[in-house]
C-alpha cells in the first residue's frame, strides 16, 4: 500500500479510524505470528493462566523505598554520619551527603505485619492483599534508561513495552475497546514521552492507546465536531462506499496484502466504539460513595483517583492492559524528590494513596481480583544519604514493587535490601524477573514469547529472567 493511500485511509477515518484499526491488525498479527490457545481463558498461551488482565500503577521519578515501604531503623542510628561514597558515583546528580533517617514514622500493619510509613495511611490498611518485591534493582539510576528498563527490559529505546508484548501475545478481550490503554498524569507524559508504551519492533498496533482522562474529550474524533455539519451518518455511508470501491480495486491488484481486510473491518469496530466508549469513560455513572472512595471530590486525589476508577471500568469491560502513571517527567510534581523528602514526598504520596487503596478494595469487592493483576512500581529508588539539605538522589541499587490480585500470594514479601536500603542484598530481582512473573501469571512462558527481528528471536526478558515463585499462590 502506498504512503499516499495509507495517509488517505488515516485521514478519512481520523483519530477514531486509527484507534479502531489497531484492534483488527492486532488480531491479524496474532493469526500469522502465534498459534492462539483453544480455550478462552485458563488455557493460557503456554500454560494455565491465573490472570486475564493487568492494571499497572507506575510512580514516575523514583519513589523512595526507605520513606514508604522499606523500613530501615539502622538509618535512625546512623543519622548525620558521613558514611556514604567519598566521590560522586556515576549517575548521581550531586555529591552524596550524610546518612539521613526517614522523616516519617513507620508502623506495622495487617496480619502480615508489613512496615509502612505514615505517607501511605490508606494503602497500609490493605497491605495484606499485596505481595512485595523488596529487593528490586536496576542497571541504571538515570530516569530515561531506568523507565525504559522497567517497561521494556532494555536501557535504550526501540524495544516493545510489556503492555505491547502482552497485547501481541494474547490479543484483545473485546472488540469494543483498545487492548492496551495508557492513562498519563494530567500534568504531562513520563520520561521518554510515549517511549515507555511503544510497540518497538512489534506491529505498531500493539502500542498503548494514550487517553487524556482529564480532558473534556478523552478520545478525540470519536464524533464529529459541531462545526462540521456535513459529517452526518449519510456522509459516513457515502465515505464507506467510496472506501469499499478503492479497497476492492487495491485488493485486486495486491491480493497478498492481508492487512487490507483488517482495515476494512476496523470501521465496523469504529462504529461499535461510538456506542461503547462514551459509556466506558463516563465515571459520572458511578455512585457518589464510589466517587468519595476514590477521592474524586478532593483536588489532591481527583486526577489519579479518576484514572484508577477508569482503569477498573476499562478492565471490567474487556481492556487487557491498563497503565496508570503518577507524575510527569521533570524535576517537580513527581517522585523525583531531590530537593526535600519531607516537603516533596507527602504531596505526591497523598495524591495516589487513597485512590490505590480504593482500587484494591473495589477490585476485591467486584470479584475482579480473581482474574486481574494489579501492580505498583517505579523506575528505581533513592539514596539512604541526603542530597543537599534533606533530599535524596537517584539510586538503582534497591527499590520496591508490589503485586496483588490474580495468582498472587497475598501478605508475603520476597528479598531484602541492606541495612541502609542502598543495595539489594537477598532475593535480588531485576525487571527481567518481574516481567517473567507477570507473563507467567498471564499464562505465558517468557522464553517462548518471541518475535524475529534482524535475525534475532527477541523477547521481553532478553536472555535473562526467572519467575519469582515465592510470591505466587
Amino acid at each position: 500500500m502506498s504512503n499516499s493511500r495509507r495517509e488517505f485511509l488515516w485521514n478519512i477515518g481520523g483519530g477514531l479510524g486509527g484507534l479502531a484499526v489497531s484492534q483488527m491488525l492486532a488480531r491479524e498479527a496474532l493469526s500469522t505470528e502465534i498459534e492462539r490457545p483453544k480455550s478462552e481463558f485458563n488455557g493460557g498461551l503456554h500454560h494455565p493462566a491465573k490472570a486475564r488482565r493487568v492494571i499497572q500503577l507506575f510512580m514516575t521519578g523514583g519513589a523512595s523505598p526507605m520513606d514508604t515501604y522499606d523500613y530501615k531503623p539502622e538509618l535512625e542510628k546512623l543519622h548525620g554520619q558521613k558514611l556514604g561514597p567519598e566521590e560522586k558515583p556515576e549517575g548521581f546528580t550531586a555529591m552524596p551527603g550524610a546518612i539521613m533517617k526517614s522523616p516519617f514514622p513507620f508502623k506495622q500493619h495487617g496480619e502480615s505485619g508489613r512496615w509502612v510509613s505514615s505517607v501511605f495511611p490508606h494503602q497500609a490498611e490493605v497491605v495484606d492483599e499485596m505481595a512485595f518485591l523488596m529487593a528490586m534493582t536496576s542497571k541504571t539510576n538515570v530516569h530515561g534508561p531506568g523507565t525504559y528498563m522497567m517497561n521494556s527490559g532494555f536501557l535504550l529505546p526501540g524495544f516493545p513495552s510489556m503492555g505491547a508484548w502482552i497485547s501481541y501475545g494474547l490479543g484483545n478481550l473485546t472488540d469494543e475497546l483498545p487492548t492496551f490503554v495508557v492513562l498519563p498524569d494530567a500534568k504531562g507524559l513520563p520520561y521518554n514521552q510515549k517511549g515507555p508504551f511503544s510497540a518497538g519492533f512489534l506491529p505498531a498496533v500493539n502500542q498503548g492507546t494514550v487517553i487524556n482522562a482529564s480532558g473534556e474529550n478523552p478520545i478525540p474524533d470519536l464524533f464529529a465536531r459541531e462545526k462540521y455539519q456535513f459529517a452526518t451518518r449519510d456522509a459516513d455511508r457515502d465515505g464507506f462506499e467510496l472506501l469499499r470501491k478503492l479497497n476492492a480495486g487495491h485488493a485486486a491488484k495486491t491480493p497478498q496484502d492481508s492487512q487490507l481486510d483488517a482495515r476494512i473491518k476496523s470501521y465496523e469496530l469504529a462504529a461499535r466504539m461510538q456506542l461503547s466508549a462514551p459509556e466506558a469513560f463516563d465515571v459520572s455513572r458511578e455512585s457518589e460513595s464510589t466517587h468519595q472512595a476514590y477521592g474524586l471530590n478532593e483536588p489532591v486525589t481527583e486526577d489519579f483517583g479518576r484514572r484508577c476508577l477508569l482503569a477498573r471500568r476499562l478492565v471490567e469491560r474487556g481492556t487487557r492492559f491498563v497503565q496508570v502513571w503518577s507524575g510527569p517527567q521533570g524535576a517537580t510534581g513527581n517522585w523525583d524528590n531531590h530537593g526535600s523528602i519531607p516537603k516533596e514526598l507527602p504531596p505526591i504520596a497523598k495524591s495516589v494513596d487513597q485512590p490505590i487503596a480504593a482500587l484494591v478494595r473495589d477490585l476485591r469487592s467486584r470479584g475482579l481480583f480473581e482474574d486481574t493483576l494489579l501492580i505498583w512500581t517505579t523506575e528505581f529508588g533513592r539514596t539512604p544519604f541526603a542530597q543537599g539539605g534533606d533530599g535524596r538522589d537517584h539510586n538503582g541499587g534497591s527499590f520496591v514493587t508490589w503485586l496483588a490480585g490474580a495468582g498472587v500470594k497475598a501478605g508475603v514479601a520476597y528479598g531484602q535490601s541492606d541495612d541502609w536500603g542502598y543495595k539489594a542484598e537477598e532475593g535480588k530481582t531485576y525487571c527481567y524477573d518481574f516481567h517473567a512473573t507477570v507473563l507467567h501469571l498471564l499464562g505465558i512462558d517468557h522464553k517462548r514469547l518471541t518475535y524475529r527481528q534482524n535475525g534475532i528471536d527477541r523477547r521481553l526478558t532478553d536472555v535473562h529472567g526467572h519467575v519469582v515463585q515465592e510470591i505466587l499462590a
